[in-house]
């Protein structure tokens, strides 16, 4: 039942913290297309983890990343109006590269050779030439 509860204060932690992101006047995160992706409550709620991402790369993910840490009082501020908890958790902000590294491994797959399948189907075309 617990961690149910924990899963569930996430979700409502990350949802008011994307709302609370156009608030936010440092030209840090105000410029840049802030994503938080994902957030990770620890067992007794004192910390929770947030995943922020952006447009633009990594460098531009960094540096929002550090205005969101900056703003932190800010966004404990708005989820303490938001969700019901005896204390909010200390936020931790961290990059999520994902949406880069899946770029990345998509990339590698087109640019595999062709020839593995082309094989496969001409191996399969000899064996029916057996019956």
């Amino acid at each position: 039942m617990a961690n149910f509860n924990i899963k569930r204060l996430s979700e409502d932690i990350r949802r008011e913290i994307s709302a609370a992101v156009s608030g936010v006047k440092d030209p840090r995160v105000a410029k840049n297309f802030v994503t938080v992706t994902r957030c990770e409550l620890t067992n007794d709620m004192s910390y929770c983890k947030v995943w922020v991402a952006c447009l633009g790369g990594s460098d531009v993910t960094a540096k929002a990343v550090e205005g969101m840490t900056a703003a932190s009082g800010y966004f404990k501020k708005q989820i303490a109006g938001a969700v019901r908890m005896r204390k909010i958790p200390e936020l931790i902000f961290q990059p999520d590269n994902s949406l880069e590294y899946s770029e990345h491994i998509e990339d590698i797959i087109a640019h595999l050779p062709k020839h593995a399948e082309d094989n496969s189907q001409s191996s399969d075309k000899e064996d029916g030439d057996e019956d």
